[in-house]
């Protein structure tokens, strides 16, 4: 079968090349997916468990990319709840070959069903987003009805769902971004927009909940508006600056097969809608982890077929 494989971590994104590779086996609990359209994100690259296995050894040449939406065409041993032939999106393991293949490998349980009618673009776009978003807003800052939460990069594959779902709890959402992704932000329920290029944070006064996805500077910037009791949470870096009379949060996402159901569930409902950014071949996934900044949402390949 045909992936995209890195074998140099100093090549970084130019080391990317679309091999020949074998066929993935099913270890126990295991489905073996075939993927029809497959996400990733462009810092993976540096993350450990691209380059090493659980136990910390050298697993190159490795297959990037931990989103997926296809059809399981066989089961390992013990797995249950999934059968051959179904629909399923989800995540993959951080340490194993991911998705940017024809086939591969995943856990049955980082997996959730996918509706007949959600297809197989949309439904890439949501898992690692969907999931980040869900259990930023509501696991780590417990986000409720009538708080107010500022979501950096609201135009972004995190922060536009972070804030269709802050919307649909009833909070005051406030976005920021570039000035290009104003119209977006609004588009999906923000009340208000920051463009961070021209317009100072502190205005924005003091929100029950921060979300951030960028760090550095815009990370320390943000503690400061965090009010008493608030909750500042970022997937960026650890904090170092922390609210001077709230909390900090710094986590990865999990997998979840009940929130990934729910997820889907409000895709059906029209409730929630992943912005599909830049479609590409799997031929072309190298080129694609240089993120296109004119095109908000996530980049999405197609694999397969529906």
């Amino acid at each position: 079968m045909q992936a995209i494989t890195v074998q140099d971590r100093d090549a970084g994104v130019s080391g990317l090349t679309l091999s020949d590779v074998p066929h993935p086996r099913a270890a126990e609990n295991d489905v073996i997916v075939e993927v029809h359209a497959a996400g990733f994100t462009p810092g993976e690259l540096d993350w450990p468990g691209t380059w090493t296995d659980r136990a910390g050894r050298d697993r190159t040449p490795t297959v990037p990319g931990h989103e997926l939406s296809g059809v399981i065409t066989e089961l390992g041993y013990g797995t249950t709840g999934l059968t051959v032939g179904q629909r399923v999106f989800g995540v993959t393991d951080w340490a194993r070959n991911g998705t940017l293949a024809q086939y591969t490998a995943v856990e049955a349980r980082n997996l959730a069903p996918l509706p007949a009618d959600v297809d197989h673009l949309t439904a890439a776009a949501l898992p690692i987003s969907g999931l980040t978003a869900w259990q930023a807003l509501f696991d780590h800052a417990h986000l409720i009805t009538g708080q107010s939460v500022l979501i950096h990069g609201a135009a972004g594959g995190v922060g536009s769902i972070a804030v269709q779902l802050a919307r649909e709890v009833g909070a005051r959402v406030i976005g920021t971004g570039r000035v290009g992704d104003r119209d977006t932000a609004l588009g999906l329920g923000a009340d208000a927009f920051v463009d961070l290029q021209a317009e100072g944070l502190a205005d924005i006064g003091e929100v029950d909940v921060v979300l951030d996805v960028i760090g550095g500077e815009i990370l320390e910037r943000s503690t400061a508006l965090v009010r008493p009791g608030g909750t500042l949470v970022t997937i960026a870096e650890p904090v170092t600056v922390h609210p001077r009379d709230g909390r900090a949060v710094f986590f990865v996402v999990e997998p979840d097969r009940a929130c990934l159901s729910d997820l889907a569930q409000r895709l059906r409902d029209g409730r929630l809608k992943p912005i599909v950014g830049t479609v590409r071949p799997l031929a072309e996934a190298a080129s694609a982890f240089t993120p296109d900044k004119r095109v908000p949402g996530k980049t999405i390949i197609r694999v397969s077929e529906d």
